[in-house]
């Protein structure tokens, strides 16, 4: 007989399946050279969305600059569940940012690396949407304005998880939190990814917790470039949105399939490349695995507020073009 050879059909996963392929084609964790830059032990809920990209994003950083790597982290969800005082689950140069401030006291160790001739340290800053788009907001654009050589990457999971699912100015329209009821007016919101692009930094991107790969790619990228680079992570929250742990990917792949959140990469303000959804699927689909949007379906459905929803989302596909003609 011939020599056939041998197919294995677990290549596109990000289990054992993963080592199967190519070297140069294998997400980072594969490798078995990863520096497990937060390590295990930390006390992150069930199925959280931010450990898994921030897991993913800091050994592709890690392994973009050969472990020369200065991690700055914001008070927030992050920061409290990887370093319960005296313990940390971090296994890399770390420090512990006040909440607003993490891209101020970046741009200091950059410029004291700089000082120090040790130009290839390099320097990320964390911090989740309330540290970012909220009070962290004035440092986060003064670190855009000077152009300072920090990566900042955003763990978006739309409200403040650390202190109990308060509503942040990265909180979606018509979601409840603690701080908002069900009827609560429909917000508009920041659009940071937007606002950094605003800035004509060197790098923009997004990217979500559904494509692991695609988040890889984005980090080495910015880590090629010198100057402000601003990434925003899309992070789905069981406890604080109210779905099942391990929905987590497949929430965050809905946002993404929906047009409500666009995955997109910009250099110097314009958008230079987008990830095409590839089964689109009405928001409802998004929305309705997740409690903190029930008051949309119950007792009545709320088919106006679904409609403005759903025009959001309808907007982010004919602007980003995420569809093929």
């Amino acid at each position: 007989m011939a020599y056939q050879p041998v197919k294995y059909y677990q290549t596109g996963t990000f289990t054992v399946g993963n080592r199967l392929l190519p070297a140069e084609t294998r997400s980072v964790q594969a490798n078995m050279r990863r520096t497990n830059s937060l390590n295990s032990g930390h006390r992150a809920c069930q199925g959280c969305g931010e450990a898994l990209g921030a897991r993913y994003a800091i050994d592709a950083a890690m392994s973009a600059t050969a472990n020369q790597l200065v991690a700055v982290n914001a008070t927030g969800c992050l920061e409290v569940f990887s370093t319960p005082y005296p313990e940390t689950s971090w296994q890399i140069p770390w420090i512990h940012s006040l909440f607003g401030n993490a891209a101020a006291v970046a741009t200091g160790v950059a410029a004291a690396l700089k000082a120090k001739g040790k130009k290839e340290v390099r320097v990320i800053a964390q911090g989740g949407d309330g540290g970012t788009t909220d009070i962290g907001f004035g440092c986060l654009s003064g670190m855009f304005e000077r152009n300072d050589d920090v990566l900042y990457i955003c763990y978006d999971n739309e409200a403040y998880m650390n202190t109990g699912v308060q509503r942040s100015s990265a909180t979606p329209p018509a979601a409840r939190t603690a701080t908002t009821s069900a009827g609560n007016a429909f917000s508009q919101g920041k659009n940071m990814p937007l606002l950094a692009m605003a800035h004509g930094i060197p790098y923009v991107a997004t990217a979500t917790i559904a494509e692991l790969h695609d988040l890889e790619a984005k980090v080495k990228r910015a880590m090629q470039l010198r100057g402000a680079r601003y990434l925003h992570v899309f992070v789905s929250c069981p406890l604080g949105w109210g779905h099942e742990a391990e929905a987590s990917v497949r929430v965050a792949r809905l946002a993404k399939e929906s047009g409500l959140f666009p995955v997109f990469e910009a250099e110097y303000g314009e958008v230079v490349s987008v990830s095409k959804i590839r089964k689109r699927v009405p928001v409802t689909d998004y929305l309705k695995p997740q409690r903190r949007f029930a008051h949309l379906f119950s007792p009545v459905e709320k088919t106006e507020t679904i409609a403005r929803i759903q025009a959001i989302a309808d907007r982010n596909i004919a602007k980003y073009r995420l569809l093929d003609a």
